[in-house]
């Protein structure tokens, strides 16, 4: 692994947080973006710890030089939380970054502990280790008979983790822009980043913004969780409304893909298309468990085209996945299924 920062004091805090865990191991330290990518070079690390920001060469110049130096890396950007640090990021991301952690205030890292066990938990599950570990295989979903056809959906739910942003890019991208139901995502990122991922997203032709609490949610819409907010939906007289909370993390994250799932299961039913895209954990997996109980329906992306086969491969594996996909086709399925092509 190589670690790229410019601050002496965090590349020393990383390192030693690195050679402490048995799962991981380092390869060297960097202070700048140069040295980073002759390092890559000569190394070819598995993993990169990359910050974003860097005097001579900064991390979104240096991002695609050491994935060209190291085609085999994966990337995890660190970046402050202000609004450029998050612009940078989500710009990094599309460009083929992995995943993000967002680092603490300057003159707080050596008490950082939450940005400790977040960046190790990303890295231990992009390590190859993890990406190479058997893993049951996927169990057909549990057929329902006397259901008749799934109906066109009045929801499109998606949940994301890492490699998401990426893969949300595609899938969005295939979306008619006529689509004739609101369109609602958790993405595991943080507060700042999520406002920044929204207005990519809304490049590619849907309006998308991060969710407002309370307000109703329109056909051909989309509306992101807000990081560090718990999104789920309500039904009333007038349609789906969204709701945000700050309550406990769901498997580590806020926000997370279970509320949003769980709260459709009551809200809509079978009237539900939930998608679980690639991201690390088993975040998703128990929502999707009661979307399928209350009749609807569950695509998830295939392990071949996942960055990392974590939250899709959690709902596979239990059965509860209608569909398995490569992502490419995820977008033009549920596409089809909002034309009413059941």
């Amino acid at each position: 692994m190589l670690v790229v920062d410019d601050s002496a004091v965090v590349r020393g805090l990383v390192a030693r947080w690195i050679e402490a865990d048995p799962r991981l191991e380092l390869a060297a330290t960097c202070a700048d973006g140069e040295q980073g990518v002759r390092r890559a070079g000569e190394l070819q690390p598995d993993l990169v710890v990359l910050d974003v920001e860097m005097p001579r060469m900064d991390g979104l110049t240096a991002l695609p030089l050491i994935l060209k130096a190291a085609p085999g890396a994966r990337v995890v950007m660190a970046s402050t939380l202000t609004r450029q640090g998050a612009r940078v990021t989500v710009r990094a991301l599309s460009l083929g970054a992995a995943d993000c952690a967002a680092k603490p205030e300057a003159g707080k890292v050596a008490g950082a502990q939450a940005y400790r066990e977040d960046l190790l938990r990303k890295l231990i599950a992009l390590s190859p280790r993890r990406a190479a570990a058997v893993r049951p295989a996927p169990v057909p979903a549990a057929p329902r008979p006397g259901r008749g056809p799934a109906p066109r959906p009045a929801i499109v739910a998606i949940g994301s983790s890492t490699g998401g942003p990426q893969a949300l890019r595609e899938v969005i991208s295939a979306l008619p822009h006529d689509a004739r139901a609101p369109i609602v995502i958790t993405q595991h990122m943080p507060k700042l980043f999520t406002a920044i991922l929204a207005e990519h997203l809304s490049k590619l032709g849907l309006p998308a913004a991060e969710a407002v609490d309370g307000e109703p949610l329109r056909a051909g819409r989309i509306y992101l969780a807000p990081g560090d907010w718990h999104m789920t939906v309500r039904a009333g007289p007038e349609g789906f409304h969204a709701a945000l909370d700050q309550g406990p993390q769901v498997n580590f994250c806020r926000p997370a893909v279970d509320p949003l799932f769980a709260s459709l299961a009551a809200a809509a039913g079978r009237n539900v298309l939930a998608v679980v895209l690639t991201g690390m954990g088993a975040d998703g997996r128990e929502g999707a468990r009661k979307l399928r109980d209350a009749g609807a329906q569950v695509v998830v992306q295939d392990q071949a085209t996942s960055v990392v086969w974590g939250m899709p491969g959690a709902v596979a594996e239990a059965g509860l996945a209608d569909m398995i996909l490569p992502l490419k086709e995820i977008g033009p399925e549920i596409a089809r299924r909002l034309k009413g092509l059941t």
